[in-house]
């Protein structure tokens, strides 16, 4: 994510998404009410004569406004669109009242205007922009003794490589060929050792090669392994890598380790409340009184809370004493439990009863 202009005094902030990541980031921002623009795609009604061509409409793309009423984030197929009242855009093509769904693409700017930006939301922006500069995958193609290595950076990718060994054709007899196999392996694992802070490692390509290397990590560099899965590519090299990123792995194990750390907060909500621990609160009337006592440490919201009811306030207490927030997707196990508790719940410093 890529802030572009911003003048928060007047509410005003322009961003670049950049990655399925920052689209989810959006959505927990962008709510009910807010004002937004960015480029659309609508079937305009030709009046030219041609009989087909005005049953049909014409696409035309242009610059469209909306306030928005409902924020609708996929999670696996990465769509983020918002619902709204058109408020401007070219008057010649679309009725203003009207309703549109904008639906908000990668590297398109989206301009955003709040009637107040509230911390927590600047905060979610600064993450967004913070976890670019992180490497959350790589993509490592493995074809006989050659490796590449797809470096996932929220830009795009960078290439590493090849890594190439000196591994003998199988048909070739040769007693040192086990040693060479090895060999080839150290470099590729010298290779990872090379990047910090990897969440996510995909080993693929055709054939059995990736097999065995996961079996080597698995017996010598155990660390490295648990971050690892195998993918089938028809092809390795940067092919092999192009391949993966088409399935959408990368993305689908980005939401799946969110979802994870989000489950595992509201996991741990739910254990204190099996002990009858003082030092909780859920359901909102009893959050809102710990929010106002200053007693929450850590406070899980439902996404859809926020959508549709005025929290902002008691956001903001939690931030000013130094709480944690965290925002819960309604889409998973984890989600469904807490909105069974009213959707939110807070982990307290002290009892407040």
């Amino acid at each position: 994510m890529k802030i572009i202009k911003q003048d928060r005094k007047n509410g005003f902030i322009e961003v670049l998404p950049e990655v399925l990541d920052d689209l989810w980031h959006l959505s927990h921002i962008l709510k009910k009410g807010d004002l937004v623009s960015s480029k659309t795609t609508r079937r305009i009604q030709d009046n030219t004569g041609d009989k087909l061509r005005s049953d049909r409409g014409v696409k035309k793309t242009f610059f469209l406004g909306i306030k928005v009423e409902n924020v609708s984030f996929h999670m696996f197929t990465g769509k983020l669109r918002l619902t709204g009242i058109i408020t401007k855009g070219p008057e010649d093509l679309i009725p203003l009242g009207s309703h549109h769904t904008l639906e908000i693409k990668l590297n398109t700017p989206l301009k955003i205007n709040k009637y107040q930006w509230p911390k927590w939301a600047i905060k979610r922006l600064e993450e967004a922009i913070e976890s670019s500069k992180k490497l959350s995958a790589i993509i490592i193609s493995l074809e006989d003794d050659v490796a590449t290595i797809g470096l996932i950076r929220q830009f795009g990718i960078e290439y590493y490589g090849p890594i190439i060994g000196s591994i003998p054709g199988k048909r070739v007899i040769d007693k040192n060929r086990p040693k060479l196999v090895l060999e080839f392996y150290k470099k590729v694992v010298e290779a990872i050792l090379k990047f910090d802070s990897i969440q996510t490692i995909v080993i693929a390509g055709p054939g059995f090669v990736k097999n065995d290397f996961l079996k080597f990590l698995q017996e010598k560099h155990k660390d490295i392994a648990k971050k690892a899965i195998i993918e089938n590519t028809g092809s390795g090299g940067r092919v092999g890598i192009q391949e993966v990123l088409k399935k959408g792995t990368v993305e689908k194990i980005t939401a799946e380790n969110r979802i994870a750390h989000e489950i595992i907060a509201v996991d741990e909500l739910l254990k204190e409340i099996a002990i009858s621990s003082s030092k909780i609160a859920y359901g909102k009337k009893e959050t809102i009184n710990a929010a106002y006592a200053g007693a929450i440490l850590k406070l899980l919201i439902l996404d859809k809370i926020i959508a549709h009811e005025n929290l902002e306030k008691v956001m903001n207490m939690v931030e000013n004493m130094n709480g944690e927030i965290m925002i819960i997707s309604s889409e998973h196990d984890g989600g469904k439990q807490l909105e069974s508790l009213g959707g939110i719940g807070a982990l307290l410093r002290y009892p407040i009863s």
